[in-house]
C-alpha cells in the first residue's frame, strides 16, 4: 500500500449525530484541507492546534462550520501530517466534507489504512495495531482490559522478552559456528538448555491462555439445557434481568433457542435457552429437541438445570455424562419448593425479586471459564498469534532436543532462527505485504 499520497475517510459511524469526524493523512493533508477551509491558513498554524471556520465544497458552496485539528509529522497517530475535521453529524454534511477533500487532492482511504500507516511509520507495532481493532469491538470489561494491555505494549514486551532470550542463545551459537575451526564453546550447554527450557515454559503458558482469551474476546456461549419445566426460561430471564424467554407451566413452551447476553465479573456470557430434552411425537417439539442438542454441541459451557422437586434423575445424569465437548455445570432449580442442602441450587423465581439469589451461580460460571487458563493475566486472544506461538514452541523444542542429543551447533541455530522468525511475525518485526493486507483489511474504513 502506497504511503506517499494523501488519504481521507470518515472516522465516525454513519447516521445522525451531534458531531462527526473526517480525517486526512499524508504529505499533502494540511494543504488539501486548507483548500476547503475558510479561516486561518492551516498551512501556517502550529501543530496540535484547533481552528474554527467554514468548510467549502469544491464548487465553493459553504457546507458547515467546522473545527480543524492540525497535526504535523511525526507527532501524529499515523506519523504523517494529519487534519481531523469535526463537523455536524448527518450523512449529507459528512459526505460533502469527504467529497471536497477528495476533490482537493486526497484519495479515499482503504480499510485500516490510517493504522497501517501508523505501523509502517513506527508509531505502533503489529500487536498494538491489532489491539486497536480489538478495542473498537470489545464487548466486555475483560475484553477491553486485554485490548488496552496490548495497546499499551504489555503483550509486545512479553513477546520481546522471549525473543531477547532466544537472541542471546542464538548469538552464542552463531559465534561458535564462526570459530568452528578452533573447536571452542562460548557457552555452557547446561545453561543454554536452562534458558531454552524457561522460554519453552513461557511459550506453553501463553498457548494455554488461548482458550480463555477467545472466550474473553468473543464471549462465552452458555447453553441452558434440561428437561421440560425445569425452569430454564425463568433462569435465563433472571440471569439477564429481563423477560427474554416465554415462561409457562405448560411443558414444551420453548420450542426454539432464545439467546440473551449478560456481563458477569467483566466476562460477556451469551446465554441460550433451549427446548426441554424429552421424547415427543410432535414434529415441532422433535425439531426443538434436535436444535437443543445441536446447541449443546456448539457450547463453550453447558448449564444443565434440573427440577429440585423431582430430583436429578438417572436419565439426566446419563445425558450430562455424555457431554464431552464442553464443561457442564449442574444446578438444581426450584429449591424454594423442595429445599436441597447439597450441590449448586437456586430459585430462579425468587431471583427475579432478589438479585443476590444467583450470586453462587454467577461465581461458578466465572470460575468454570477461568479454568481454561492457569494464568489469565496475559491472554493470547488472536488465532494468528496462536499459530506463530505454536510454531515457535515447536522450534524451541527441537532446539532443546538438539542440545540434549549433542547435535551440531548449526542444526541448533536453524531452529533458533525459526523460533525468532515466528515471534517476530507476531509483533511485525518480520512481516510481508500479504500478512499486512490480511490484517488491516478487517479494519473499518477511517481507522
Amino acid at each position: 500500500m502506497a504511503t506517499s499520497d494523501t488519504v481521507a475517510a470518515i472516522a465516525t459511524a454513519r447516521g445522525r449525530a451531534a458531531l462527526a469526524i473526517v480525517r486526512a493523512s499524508g504529505p499533502e493533508a494540511i494543504v488539501v484541507a486548507s483548500r476547503c477551509f475558510e479561516g486561518q491558513d492551516l498551512t501556517t498554524v502550529p501543530a496540535h492546534t484547533l481552528h474554527v471556520g467554514l468548510w467549502h465544497a469544491d464548487d465553493g458552496t459553504a457546507v458547515d462550520q467546522v473545527v480543524c485539528a492540525v497535526y504535523r509529522a511525526p507527532r501524529s497517530y499515523t506519523g504523517e501530517d494529519m487534519v481531523e475535521v469535526s463537523c455536524h453529524g448527518g450523512d449529507y454534511v459528512v459526505a460533502r466534507v469527504l467529497d471536497s477533500l477528495v476533490a482537493s487532492g486526497a484519495r479515499l482511504a482503504a480499510p485500516g489504512e490510517f493504522t497501517q500507516r501508523a505501523f509502517l511509520n513506527g508509531k505502533l507495532d503489529l500487536v498494538q495495531a491489532e489491539a486497536v481493532a480489538d478495542l473498537i469491538h470489545s464487548s466486555s470489561a475483560r475484553a477491553h482490559r486485554a485490548s488496552m494491555d496490548s495497546l499499551r505494549g504489555r503483550y509486545s514486551e512479553a513477546i520481546g522478552s522471549l525473543r531477547d532470550t532466544l537472541l542471546e542463545v542464538a548469538a552464542l551459537a552463531e559465534l561458535e559456528i564462526d570459530f568452528s575451526d578452533e573447536d571452542v564453546e562460548f557457552a555452557d550447554r547446561g545453561a543454554l538448555a536452562s534458558l531454552l527450557a524457561r522460554t519453552q515454559s513461557l511459550l506453553r503458558a501463553a498457548l494455554d491462555s488461548f482458550a480463555l482469551g477467545v472466550l474473553v474476546k468473543e464471549g462465552v456461549r452458555v447453553v441452558i439445557a434440561g428437561r421440560p419445566n425445569a425452569g430454564k426460561s425463568t433462569l435465563l430471564n433472571a440471569l439477564v434481568g429481563e423477560d427474554r424467554a416465554i415462561v409457562s407451566d405448560t411443558p414444551g413452551t420453548t420450542r426454539d433457542t432464545v439467546t440473551a447476553d449478560q456481563e458477569i465479573d467483566g466476562l460477556l456470557f451469551r446465554f441460550t435457552d433451549t427446548a426441554g430434552l424429552h421424547d415427543s411425537r410432535d414434529l415441532i417439539e422433535q425439531e426443538g429437541v434436535r436444535r437443543s442438542r445441536e446447541a449443546v454441541r456448539r457450547a463453550d459451557l453447558v448449564l444443565y438445570v434440573y427440577d429440585a422437586a423431582v430430583g436429578f434423575q438417572a436419565v439426566e445424569q446419563e445425558f450430562v455424562r455424555s457431554i464431552e465437548v464442553a464443561p457442564v455445570l449442574v444446578v438444581g432449580n426450584k429449591v424454594d419448593l423442595a429445599p436441597v442442602t447439597h450441590g449448586l441450587v437456586v430459585s430462579a423465581l425468587a431471583a427475579r425479586q432478589d438479585h443476590t439469589e444467583l450470586n453462587d451461580l454467577r461465581i461458578a460460571l466465572v470460575r468454570a471459564v477461568e479454568k481454561c487458563a492457569a494464568d489469565p493475566v496475559r491472554l493470547v486472544t488472536s488465532a494468528r498469534h496462536q499459530g506463530h506461538l505454536v510454531r515457535a514452541a515447536d522450534a524451541v523444542e527441537r532446539s532443546l532436543e538438539a542440545l540434549r542429543t549433542g547435535m551440531p551447533v548449526d542444526i541448533l541455530t536453524l531452529d533458533l532462527r525459526a523460533a525468532l522468525h515466528e515471534l517476530g511475525c507476531i509483533t511485525g518485526a518480520v512481516t510481508t505485504e500479504e500478512v499486512l493486507s490480511a490484517i488491516f483489511s478487517k479494519f473499518c474504513i477511517g481507522k
